[in-house]
């Protein structure tokens, strides 16, 4: 007797394709949902929030710690499911985040306050990638991920680059690494530095010239709104409304990142693979970056109640938390082992010039203005 063919079924469950695909990802996003979950409690803990770590940062801790204990045991049924949550929602994530944003946010800082942005941005990024590859020898991935966490917008800006990059898990772990650990410096740092530069007098500042400088230079947004608050609420209000225009900057540095790798992989082409004409050729397009643009462009309008626009903020975040979990999970310790010191002493150094550097741009272009 032949048997009937059953298209889009498994033999062993009967399930059609794309509900057995779903089916195999479920354990592996319930593990990043449940992570995720723990990060977004834990970031209500007053004293994480005093030092600025915020839900994807201890996402990715949590991952880590899970990924070198429990998840090797797990790996054959969760796989399929983290790699998805560390893709694809990475990307909804990045969209969703335009919703933070709004083109209105460069009214605020004027002129002045996006100039400061993008040189602190491009010079710390050029630092990185000329410092890591040429005296440090990291690998090209490894530098200009530490440049990306350091120049825009720590964690998140460094989840974003990893496609384009097409960078390991270890290499993204240990560039966050770097914006946690002097990210948390930089809360202890700047206000310790506005205190001594209020006594002596060095420099002739204000709240909101100080809440510019923290917005420019600081890693992560949750570092950025601790360190200003530390001051007073107008160096707070500056700070993050300056930290959302660098913010804003990840989608056209993406695009120009993705065009350069091309361009450079263009020139190492043989004559056996000629290289193909035109702008985007061969250019991996972070689509979701446009997208990004488009939804902060349609938040710009405030069309959407003040209430919807904070759920789909917690909805990004627990979607965000959840990829880096995932990168967490499959982040082997023995390969940050060998990553050794060299990546910590690149980002001490943008440290240094984040400071000192970014105070001196902050000081000119200032006055340029005045």
């Amino acid at each position: 007797m032949l048997a009937l063919p059953r298209k889009n079924t498994d033999m062993c469950t009967g399930l059609p394709k794309w509900l057995q695909l779903r089916t195999e990802l479920l354990p592996g996003l319930l593990l990043c949902a449940a992570l995720s979950a723990g990060a977004l409690m834990l970031d209500r803990v007053p004293w994480l929030q005093a030092h600025g770590l915020s839900a994807l940062t201890l996402a990715i801790m949590l991952g880590f710690v899970v990924g070198n204990t429990v998840f090797p045991r797990l790996v054959d049924r969760c796989a399929p499911g983290v790699f998805y949550a560390k893709q694809y929602m990475l990307r909804l994530g990045i969209i969703l985040y335009g919703f933070r944003l709004t083109f209105l946010d460069m009214g605020h800082v004027g002129l002045a306050g996006v100039l400061i942005d993008a040189l602190v941005l491009t010079t710390t990024f050029a630092l990185a990638v000329v410092l890591g590859i040429r005296v440090f020898k990291l690998e090209r991935g490894t530098a200009m991920l530490i440049g990306i966490g350091s120049s825009i917008c720590g964690a998140a800006a460094i989840m974003a680059a990893e496609p384009v990059l097409k960078a390991r898990a270890e290499q993204v772990t240990v560039a966050v690494a770097t914006v946690v650990v002097f990210g948390t410096l930089a809360i202890f740092v700047y206000p310790l530095l506005h205190s001594l530069n209020m006594h002596w007098q060095l420099l002739n500042t204000t709240d909101f010239a100080y809440g510019m400088f923290v917005g420019s230079t600081i890693h992560e947004v949750a570092q950025v709104v601790a360190a200003g608050a530390a001051i007073s609420p107008t160096a707070a209000d500056t700070a993050v409304i300056a930290k959302m225009v660098r913010v804003m900057m990840l989608a056209p540095f993406l695009i120009g990142l993705a065009i350069y790798l091309a361009r450079a992989k263009t020139e190492q082409v043989t004559e056996k693979a000629p290289a193909k004409k035109g702008l985007l050729a061969g250019v991996s397009v972070p689509w979701f970056a446009f997208i990004f643009v488009a939804v902060a462009g349609f938040n710009s309008l405030q069309l959407l109640p003040e209430l919807v626009i904070e759920h789909i903020a917690q909805l990004d975040t627990a979607l965000l938390a959840m990829a880096m979990a995932g990168l967490g999970l499959t982040t082997d310790i023995k390969a940050i082992r060998r990553a050794g010191l060299k990546p910590l002493m690149l980002a001490s150094l943008l440290f240094v010039w984040l400071v000192v550097g970014g105070a001196g741009l902050n000081y000119a272009i200032t006055a340029a203005f005045a």
